[in-house]
């Protein structure tokens, strides 16, 4: 199993969208790349993100970047939906290098490249958000989410 972490605007819609990927073993709620260890306390810089552990023999780091690209709007900053605020930045985030090389070479590829807002980093820090917002739309379906509903369902 390997693990990548993935921000794509509000952590609700984005994991009840990776759990129904083929490959998708684990998700969870999180934040990646603050400056801080603590749920508490002001903004610190972090992505919503979800921590996706996934089966590489069945789906890849570049099949779940293609992925994101299916339920974000890659041109826009700091917004999906809704959602405004550095938190709802987009993003993959990985420890292993080579996540990263691909997640960077799809996004070259791209004839659209200088205006993708999706960022591909290391990730530097990581923590599990509330249980609240674990499986959040499991739990509260009528909540919002920036992502139509058909979509969320689509590899169900």
């Amino acid at each position: 199993m390997e693990t990548v972490y993935i921000a794509g605007g509000c952590l609700w819609g984005v994991q009840a969208f990776l759990k129904t990927l083929p490959g998708v073993e684990v998700t969870e709620a999180g934040r990646a790349n603050g400056s801080s260890s603590s749920l508490n306390g002001e903004y610190d810089g972090y992505a919503e993100c979800v921590r996706t552990t996934f089966d590489p023999e069945v789906v890849s780091v570049k099949t779940l970047i293609e992925y994101l690209f299916e339920i974000i709007d890659p041109y826009s900053l700091n917004k999906q939906g809704e959602d405004v605020g550095e938190k709802y930045r987009t993003g993959l985030y990985s420890e292993n290098p080579e996540h990263l090389a691909v997640a960077e070479s799809f996004l070259n590829r791209r004839a659209d490249r200088e205006r993708i807002a999706v960022e591909v980093l290391p990730l530097t820090n990581y923590i599990r958000s509330a249980e609240e917002h674990q499986d959040r739309l499991s739990k509260h379906p009528d909540d919002y989410c920036h992502i139509p509903e058909p979509l969320l369902n689509k590899y169900l």
